[in-house]
């Protein structure tokens, strides 16, 4: 199992598929020809205000990137390993994704939307953030779908796509990895073959799915808005009567159309932004647990580490030991 952040002036870190850590590379080593070629994971550019937070094992890979607002961003990457690129909030003002092969796409709303690289493809994407965005990258090596009719062969790459089951699949997946539980890669190894079974469907397939899904959830200005104020009362106790005065519902209607536009209550989704939020914090050793509780809200030390474990599996403790 091998961890590590990265933020400030260091640049793209490499892979590990080992259980050694992983530590950052020099971007003047990763920029010879030979390793650009292939990196390992997403080179982003710049890499100053970007923070970004990796733990994987053996075939699988899970990385959380935080992206500012009014940043111009750059992602590429081209590697051995297959590339599922979940965005988890935000929107951007301006930018494109493109795939070799593929016609690129412009759409700015871009929350619960993925992009799918297959291994050796040439993925290239840059945006300019409307407001913060956290996008999820998902590495998984071609030989974990090994079982899979579809590990193989049918794997096409998809840009921008929405698609419910999906996104619940591949949520499952990085929950897993995250987990770091030594016992569950046969878990691991089918819930890969259930994404390449339900990556593999055609666009025919899917017609009718995303109306269905977003039919009766948040429209996109009231995501916004509850996604805006959460993240900015990570510290505070989120009143519902609150977040429904903001998306102008009662607070009946403002539960039934948040659970349907993100999958989970409203509490739960405010619990999960902030375990993300002390997963970074985390992996600064400057910061005390205690001082991490705090600024969550949390009164007491313990009440934020049974929350911690709840949610990732790991004590506070034993998640930072992991960071080098």
């Amino acid at each position: 199992m091998g961890m590590y952040v990265s933020n400030s002036s260091e640049s793209t870190p490499r892979m590990a598929v080992s259980a050694s850590p992983i530590r950052p590379v020099d971007e003047t080593l990763s920029s010879r020809p030979s390793d650009a070629a292939l990196h390992p994971t997403v080179s982003i550019t710049p890499s100053e205000p970007v923070k970004r937070l990796g733990i994987g094992w053996r075939w699988w890979f899970s990385e959380s990137v935080h992206l500012p607002v009014g940043n111009r961003i750059e992602f590429r990457f081209q590697g051995s390993r297959h590339l599922l690129a979940l965005y988890n909030e935000g929107a951007r003002k301006s930018g494109e994704t493109s795939i070799d092969g593929l016609c690129s796409s412009k759409l700015r709303g871009s929350e619960h939307r993925l992009t799918f690289v297959p291994a050796g493809r040439a993925y290239r994407e840059w945006h300019e953030a409307a407001s913060s965005a956290q996008v999820t990258f998902l590495y998984f090596d071609p030989a974990a779908l090994h079982k899979s009719d579809e590990g193989a062969a049918g794997l096409a790459p998809r840009i921008y796509f929405e698609d419910p089951l999906v996104w619940e699949t591949a949520s499952k997946l990085k929950k897993a990895i995250e987990s770091a539980e030594t016992n569950c890669a046969p878990y691991l190894e089918a819930l890969c073959g259930v994404l390449a079974h339900e990556l593999s469907r055609s666009d025919h397939d899917l017609v009718r799915e995303p109306a269905a899904v977003s039919r009766g959830g948040l429209a996109g200005w009231q995501k916004r808005v509850v996604v805006e104020y959460v993240e900015g009362h990570l510290g505070e106790q989120v009143c519902l009567l609150k977040l429904a005065e903001l998306a102008r519902l009662s607070v009946h209607h403002f539960c039934r159309a948040f659970k349907k536009s993100f999958g989970i209550p409203a509490y739960q989704y405010q619990v999960q932004r902030r375990m993300e939020f002390a997963k970074l914090r985390l992996a600064d050793r400057a910061v005390s647990i205690t001082d991490i509780a705090l600024s969550l809200g949390y009164a007491q030390t313990s009440s934020f580490s049974s929350a911690f474990r709840k949610a990732t599996g790991w004590t506070p403790t034993d998640y930072r030991r992991e960071f080098e």
